[in-house]
């Protein structure tokens, strides 16, 4: 679809020769190497000739190279002479919340950031933070020639030696006191205060939210952690449950989690049984009192009355209740409209919010998040099983021979295209 569309060459099944796509390979790395204007003129000549030649359509392609590079550096920062292969650092600290952000120059181009709001910092000094931020950071990105800081760190020559190792040239580190280094870190640090303005924003109004969600649903407090499930299946194949996490800062991604259904005796596409499978494994871990889960403060159930009372099933069985994790259902209306949802709590009865109600919408993203997050993940379950049915069970078809089709075919589907299957089989 890449290929058809043309966002992609598709080297992978050879739809473009080697040495094209190594003359693309090429202009892209001579591109964030600086070279963007030599670039530009070879695009300009080589659509110019295209175009004499009336292949109007390979002329089309270097027009739009040439068009998309031309955006891309324009896009970018005025350049800078002294910036040729730096990275600049700033740390910004208001109370308890920091924010980082670190600028790439290089050729003396500006090619974006790269922003943290790092926790736990309320006993570390900056430069600490600082310190911290950059050796996590350079194990995963290659290091620059120069490193121009917001503030000294306490052991600079250490940073500098370690820097040097993992990037096999010298390093150095500087705090510009004038000049367009200067410039550009007072920039820098501009951008970074506006970054953490807006976090800071964003968590207050998180935080109006969660009060309002403790209102609505009679909570002792704003929750810190909401848990929303949901379930996905393709005709009660592939069948999965789906976990999010919620919390002030917005979606905790990294707690997102999976269930594959491991109930065989399941009737295919029975969600409440899913939900109680589903449930039981995950408050099962916490009803043991251990320590080592983190309790949420509020499930919300994408379902009905039936999903519901499954919850209600597992909490009885688990001695669990209500008071001491409360859970909401959320389901659509019989028109399955958003903005008709109906709300479902224990020993009350459901209710409607209003369609422009800024709670609902709230509700909603999370209600939504899980279903995307479980369609997402079904579906490529779904998809390695189709994989597994047309080639894994073939006789003779190995896991090396179906690596070689997939790698030279890149799909079933252009195996199949390929006419190969039938003979396989």
């Amino acid at each position: 679809l890449q290929y058809q569309i043309k966002r992609c060459s598709a080297p992978c099944v050879s739809y473009i020769s080697e040495s094209t796509y190594a003359d693309t390979v090429s202009q892209a790395k001579r591109s964030l190497e600086g070279e963007a204007s030599d670039i530009r003129a070879e695009l300009t000549e080589q659509m110019e000739t295209a175009s004499k030649a009336t292949d109007y359509e390979l002329a089309a392609l270097y027009r739009d190279r040439l068009k998309a590079i031309t955006h891309i550096h324009e896009q970018q920062s005025q350049a800078m002479k002294t910036l040729v292969d730096a990275d600049l650092v700033t740390l910004v600290r208001e109370g308890e919340h920091v924010c980082l952000q670190l600028f790439a120059y290089r050729a003396g181009s500006n090619f974006g950031n790269h922003t943290s709001f790092p926790k736990n910092t309320a006993g570390a000094s900056d430069s600490e933070v600082l310190e911290k931020f950059i050796a996590h950071y350079y194990q995963r990105f290659p290091t620059p020639k120069q490193l121009v800081l917001s503030h000294e760190l306490d052991d600079e020559q250490v940073m500098a030696e370690a820097l040097e190792l993992a990037g096999g040239h010298k390093v150095e580190i500087i705090h510009p006191k004038r000049g367009e280094k200067l410039e550009a870190l007072k920039l820098a640090l501009t951008n970074t205060k506006n970054a953490l303005a807006r976090q800071l924003a964003g968590q207050a109004a998180q935080e109006e939210l969660l009060e309002k969600v403790a209102e609505l649903f009679d909570l002792d407090g704003p929750p810190a952690r909401i848990e929303i499930y949901d379930n996905s299946h393709i005709s009660g194949t592939s069948a999965i449950g789906a976990m999010v996490v919620a919390t002030v800062d917005g979606f905790d991604k990294k707690s997102y989690r999976t269930f594959n259904i491991k109930n065989t005796e399941l009737t295919p596409g029975d969600d409440y049984a899913m939900m109680r499978e589903v449930l039981m494994r995950r408050l099962k871990r916490i009803a043991s009192d251990d320590g080592k889960e983190s309790k949420p403060d509020l499930l919300l159930i994408d379902g009905g009355k039936g999903q519901l009372s499954a919850v209600l099933e597992v909490y009885g069985e688990l001695g669990l209740t209500p008071q001491e994790i409360p859970v909401v259902a959320i389901a659509k209306g019989e028109d399955r409209n958003a903005g008709r949802e109906w709300f479902f709590i224990p020993d009350k009865e459901p209710f409607q919010l209003p369609e422009n109600d800024a709670m609902l919408h709230y509700l909603q993203r999370l209600r939504d998040e899980a279903h995307r997050f479980a369609i997402g993940t079904h579906r490529s379950k779904g998809s390695k099983t189709a994989i597994r049915s047309e080639l894994d069970d073939m006789p003779g078809i190995g896991a090396k021979r179906k690596k070689a089709l997939l790698k030279h075919f890149g799909s079933v589907g252009a195996i199949r295209g390929a006419g190969c299957l039938h003979l396989l089989r």
